[in-house]
C-alpha cells in the first residue's frame, strides 16, 4: 500500500471558450436587474452629464431612471398615444419625444408638461435627435418626410422628402450642426445638409435599415438592417468599407463604446454581439431571454441597459473595484530569504540529505487505496464537486472502469443515491469531452436499475431521460461517422492521381519499367 499512486486528475478543455480581455472586460458586470415595462421597450437613451440618468420609452410613457435605481424617478405621460423614441440634449436638461399622432413634444426634465410642440407629420414619429448647436431638432416618420425644427421660435424650417418608404431611424453629427442621416425602410441610407436642402450622401444597403450610428469624428457611417451591419466611409462619398453578417434575425439596434474602439449590435435572435472598431471581428457577445429592441451604455461603459420585447429592462451594472485593505500588512522574509544559498556549488566532503516532501492524498484517494470503491463515488457525486469540478468526478468513474469495478459501484444504491448519479449522468453527457467516458457508464446503469424501474417515480423520469440522451448522442455520434465517410469520399476523389510503375515485357524480352496513370 505504500506504493499507491494517486488517481491523475485529467484535464478537459472547454471547447469554444477563449479567454481574451474583451472577455475579462464585457463579463465585469453584476447580475442584470431586470425592470418590467408597460411594453415593448423601443427606445433606450443615457443622459451625456451626470448622474447619467436614462430614458426609457415604452407604450405611451417616457420614464427616467436613475443608473442604480429600480423605479422611475420621473414619468412623462403627455402623449395622445404610443410614443416611440426619446433623446436626451448634449446637456442633459432637454428631453425630445417623438409619438405615433406624430407630434415632437419638447420636455425639460425638472417638469412634466411639454415646453415645445411640433406638428407637421401626419404618421408616426420613429427618430428624434437634436443637432449639435442644441437649438434645432431632426425628426424623421412614417410619412416618408424628414423634418428640421427650430427650437426657439417652434417652427419648422426645412422639409425632405426624398425618402419613398417609413424613416424609420436616424442621428445628427456631433460637429457640425447643418449635417445629419437618416435611415428609412426604401433600403436607403441619406446624408442631408441643411444649408443645400438636399441630400449630399445617399447610399444602397440592401434591407430595410433599423438603425444608423455617426461615429463622433464623423467619417463613418454605420447601418443596421436585415442581418448585416454595414459600415460607410463618408469621406469618400460613402463607399462600403465591411459588410458584417453575425446574427441570425434582423438588427434592430447600434451603439458605440465610450472610447469608441467596440461597436455593439443588438438583434431580434436575443444577442447583443460587440465588434472591434479596428478588425471589424465579434469580440464578445451577450444572451438575453427576449428579442431585442434597444440598447445603450452609460459614460465609461459603467452601465449597459437592454429593452426587449416582451417589455422588459435589462440593466447591468460593472462590478466595482475591490478596495485595498487599509490595514498594515504584517511584514514578510524579504527575497534574498528564499533565495539564499541557490548558487552555493557543493564541496567535496559535504553531504547532501533530501528530505521528502509528505504527499496528502485525497480523500477519495484514501478509499481507493482501501477498495472501498463506492464510498470514492460518493464522495466525488456530492455538489461541491459535480457543479465545481466535474472532471474529477469523471476521472474516479474512469478509473474505476479501468479497474473494472465500476459496476460493483454503481449497484445497490438507494433512491437518493442513485437520483444524484443520474442527475450527474443527465447534466453532463451531451459535453463532447465528458461523453466517450459517461456514455459507458449510463450504459451500467440501464443494465443494472432495468428490473426495479416503476419503484420510484422520481427515479422513473430521470431514468427515461438519461435513456432518450443516450440514444439520442449514439444517434448523434453514428451522424458524424457518416459525415465523415462522406467527407473521405469527397477527399478522395479531389486528391491528384499519382504515377505508379508497372514492369512491362519488351520486345527485346526483357522487362522495362513503365509509369501507367492509376
Amino acid at each position: 500500500m505504500a506504493g499507491y499512486k494517486p488517481v491523475a486528475i485529467q484535464t478537459y478543455p472547454v471547447l469554444g471558450e477563449k479567454i481574451t480581455q474583451d472577455t475579462l472586460y464585457w463579463n465585469n458586470y453584476k447580475t442584470p436587474v431586470q425592470i418590467k415595462e408597460f411594453g415593448a421597450v423601443s427606445k433606450v437613451d443615457f443622459s451625456p452629464q451626470p448622474p447619467y440618468n436614462y430614458a426609457v420609452t415604452a407604450s405611451s410613457r417616457i420614464h427616467i431612471y436613475g443608473r442604480y435605481s429600480q423605479e422611475p424617478i420621473k414619468t412623462f405621460s403627455r402623449f395622445k398615444d404610443t410614443a416611440y423614441c426619446a433623446t436626451f440634449r448634449q446637456d442633459g436638461r432637454l428631453l425630445v419625444a417623438g409619438s405615433e399622432d406624430g407630434g415632437v413634444q419638447l420636455f425639460d426634465i425638472t417638469g412634466r408638461a411639454p415646453l415645445r410642440h411640433f406638428e407637421g407629420h401626419t404618421k408616426a414619429v420613429h427618430t428624434v435627435d437634436f443637432t449639435a448647436d442644441k437649438y434645432h431638432v431632426v425628426s424623421g416618420a412614417d410619412d416618408y418626410t424628414v423634418k428640421l425644427w427650430d427650437i426657439p421660435n417652434s417652427k419648422e424650417i426645412l422639409t425632405f422628402k426624398e425618402h419613398s418608404d417609413y424613416v424609420r431611424c436616424g442621428c445628427a453629427s456631433k460637429l457640425n450642426p447643418d449635417l445629419f442621416v437618416t435611415g428609412s425602410y426604401d433600403h436607403t441610407l441619406k446624408m442631408f445638409d441643411a444649408r443645400t436642402n438636399k441630400s449630399v450622401i445617399s447610399v444602397e444597403h440592401g434591407q430595410p435599415v433599423e438603425s444608423v450610428l455617426l461615429f463622433p469624428s464623423g467619417g463613418l457611417l454605420v447601418s443596421a438592417g436585415g442581418r448585416y451591419v454595414k459600415i460607410w466611409d463618408v469621406l469618400k462619398g460613402g463607399q462600403l468599407l465591411v459588410s458584417l453578417k453575425n446574427h441570425h434575425k434582423t438588427v434592430t439596434c447600434l451603439y458605440l463604446s465610450s472610447s469608441g474602439q467596440r461597436l455593439l449590435s443588438g438583434s431580434l435572435d436575443r444577442k447583443v454581439k460587440i465588434y472591434s472598431t479596428t478588425s471589424y471581428k465579434v469580440v464578445h457577445s451577450f444572451d438575453y431571454a427576449a428579442s431585442i429592441l434597444s440598447l445603450a451604455l452609460a459614460h465609461e461603459d459603467e452601465t449597459i441597459v437592454v429593452g426587449m420585447t416582451n417589455g422588459i429592462l435589462s440593466v447591468k451594472h460593472r462590478k466595482s473595484e475591490a478596495k485595498k485593505d487599509s490595514l498594515p500588512r504584517r511584514r514578510r522574509p524579504a527575497y534574498r530569504t528564499f533565495i539564499k544559498g541557490k548558487n552555493y556549488m557543493k564541496q567535496r566532503d559535504d553531504i547532501l540529505i533530501n528530505r521528502p516532501s509528505k504527499k496528502h492524498l485525497e480523500l477519495y484517494d484514501r478509499d481507493l487505496k482501501n477498495f472501498r470503491v463506492s464510498k470514492a463515488l460518493d464522495r466525488v457525486l456530492e455538489p461541491s464537486c459535480t457543479i465545481k469540478t466535474p472532471e474529477i468526478t469523471v476521472s474516479i468513474i474512469k478509473e474505476l472502469n479501468r479497474r473494472g469495478v465500476l459496476a460493483n459501484a454503481l449497484a445497490g444504491r438507494d433512491e437518493k443515491e442513485i437520483s444524484r448519479v443520474l442527475n450527474f449522468l443527465i447534466r453532463n453527457l451531451s459535453q463532447p469531452r465528458f461523453a466517450p467516458v459517461l456514455i459507458n457508464a449510463a450504459e451500467i446503469i440501464i443494465d443494472i436499475y432495468l428490473p426495479v424501474i416503476g419503484q420510484s417515480p422520481v427515479v422513473d423520469k430521470k431514468f427515461l431521460l438519461l435513456q432518450g440522451l443516450v440514444e439520442k448522442e449514439i444517434d448523434y455520434q453514428r451522424e458524424l461517422l457518416e459525415t465523415l465517410g462522406m467527407m473521405d469520399m469527397l477527399f478522395a476523389t479531389m486528391t491528384r492521381k499519382e504515377s505508379t510503375s508497372v514492369w512491362q515485357h519488351a520486345s527485346d524480352g526483357f522487362l522495362e519499367n513503365k509509369k501507367v496513370e492509376s
